[in-house]
């Protein structure tokens, strides 16, 4: 949609901008999209210079205007002045980029119903649920998560490890959902996106914020843990920044809507109260371990298919059962996240909606089952914080300890990400498996070795070669955790999921866990 520069470059826009100095204001040059990585501009494409942890793209505005980049957004001074190029230099290039990715695609949030999921767990299921419950309930709706992505022509897979795109792909994956005719949109809200730091989502006009819950991550980034709940409570806080009143539609023409506006918020959290208290809007509630709440679990049974739990509401108070297709314990607490949610967006009953819960699909990569007819259970999850897996752990042992089965746990830690969660991660999974199996996860500029030995600190008492194994090569690593299994146990692959890659330095290698996993067991001969 391309547009002249003067059409979004307007004088409130310069306000949120920061706007500074501009160089060859004069010019008025046809923008035909925008983009911070040099070397995907276009011609006519607006450049952001953005300070990076190890470059700065100020640096690369050349090679920008050489890809025929039309203007530029800088913080700093760019060196010269190229004759036909628009400078524009504000306080924070990286903080502009949201007002001005919002301006040039037409505000699309103001056009749509907006719901943001935030957490340490349970984003892209909660994110994935609420879509799939407003779509049965014949609701036109997209989508944007870790995993994937529907701007309404269908599901994708998301190929970037960002949880929350930088603002001029969340802005155009909202333009294209209103051009598709999409009324309601979901997006998974990471602290990253949520920090004023990035501003990725600084002018997203949220309508709903829902958190599933708050524990030990991304430290690296935020510095502490109350930094890091308190950028994610931001999703709460611009429920009361923005008008809810809104025209939807694609031409934005149609008649003035009030949107409700609310929050959905994990009443097991210790935090629930701290998001709560940051909207004046109301918050709802739920709880799957007896916590007082609006929708709260009575009894749970959690099988390798599912789940089946009774659950009261607080609208009621008679006990209704819900059945999902989504294995995993934890993931009934995402299911109430999400009834609650929709039930708040539509203004119907959570009882309702329960019917259509049955028909919810898992996220790939989710406690995803593989199975080539090996005696043994294989699942991939993406449970990579210490909080994931005292959650997945506890339902998964007592499961197995009724079968006779025993847990081989393979996982690694991210490098360049935070460290104090190492040790931890060991402690946990070292408690509940049997046999550990070290191994890559996204190195970047680590030593791989040196990771894996921080994580075995936490496990005092293993014996290396016997029941703790350090294996930096993923697929070796899964070879060997195959190798050791016996009819009966369980092989859980955690931490990669449903990503399509693995970083070494700064390369991203081709990698799909579910993939190598049944390449292996087809080398073994199942299948």
């Amino acid at each position: 949609m391309p547009r002249c520069l003067s059409e979004f470059l307007t004088p409130p826009v310069a306000q949120k901008i920061g706007y500074v100095r501009g160089i060859h204001r004069e010019l008025d040059p046809l923008i035909t999209g925008m983009d911070y990585d040099s070397r995907r501009i276009k011609p006519g494409n607006l450049y952001f210079a953005l300070p990076g942890l190890h470059v700065d793209g100020h640096a690369f505005i050349p090679g920008a205007i050489q890809q025929g980049a039309a203007a530029i957004i800088h913080q700093d001074e760019p060196g010269d002045y190229r004759e036909g190029v628009v400078y524009i230099r504000v306080r924070d290039s990286r903080f502009a980029m949201a007002a001005m990715a919002d301006a040039f695609y037409g505000s699309p949030s103001e056009h749509l119903v907006v719901t943001g999921v935030t957490g340490t767990e349970g984003k892209s299921t909660t994110v994935y649920l609420i879509y799939q419950l407003l779509g049965l309930a014949g609701k036109r709706a997209g989508f944007i998560s870790t995993v994937q992505y529907d701007t309404g022509e269908g599901e994708v897979k998301n190929p970037e490890h960002q949880t929350t795109p930088e603002a001029p792909a969340i802005q155009c994956f909202l333009r294209e959902m209103l051009d598709h005719g999409v009324e309601y949109a979901v997006l998974e809200a990471s602290s990253h996106g949520l920090s004023p730091r990035t501003n990725r989502l600084g002018e997203v006009a949220f309508d709903a914020g829902v958190m599933t819950n708050v524990t030990h991550e991304h430290l690296e980034f935020h510095g502490t843990w109350e930094h890091y709940r308190e950028d994610k409570a931001n999703l709460f806080r611009a429920l009361d920044r923005f008008d809810h009143v809104k025209a939807l539609g694609r031409s934005g023409e149609g008649p003035k809507t009030t949107v409700p506006a609310f929050g959905v918020v994990n009443a097991d959290d210790p935090s629930h109260t701290y998001f709560a208290a940051a909207t004046r809007r109301r918050t709802f509630t739920f709880s799957v371990r007896g916590a007082r709440a609006d929708l709260g679990i009575v009894s749970l049974k959690s099988e390798a298919l599912g789940n089946c739990y009774e659950v009261r509401a607080a609208e009621n108070g008679e006990p209704v059962l819900i059945q999902d297709r989504l294995p995993g314990a934890f993931n009934a607490g995402n299911v109430l996240g999400a009834l609650l949610t929709v039930s708040g967006l539509l203004a119907v009953p959570v009882r309702d909606l329960i019917p259509l819960v049955p028909r919810l699909k898992p996220v790939r990569g989710r406690m995803t089952a593989v199975n080539r007819g090996q005696p043994f259970e294989v699942l991939v999850d993406y449970a990579h914080t210490p909080s994931s897996f005292e959650t997945i752990f506890p339902p998964l042992r007592e499961r197995m300890d009724r079968s006779g089965g025993r847990i081989i746990s393979l996982f690694g830690s991210a490098g360049e990400r935070d460290t104090q969660k190492r040790p931890l991660q060991g402690r946990i999974a070292s408690q509940w498996s049997d046999l550990l199996i070290l191994t890559d996860e996204d190195p970047r500029g680590e030593i791989p070795r040196a990771i894996l030995e921080e994580i075995a600190a936490g496990c005092p008492g293993r014996r290396p070669g016997e029941d703790l194994f350090l294996i930096p090569d993923r697929p070796a690593a899964i070879r060997k955790a195959l190798s050791l299994a016996r009819p009966g146990d369980l092989l859980l692959l955690l931490g990669k999921g449903h990503e399509n890659s693995i970083i070494y330095g700064d390369t991203a290698m081709v990698y799909d866990e579910i993939g190598e996993a049944e390449k292996a067991l087809a080398e073994m001969g199942y299948g």
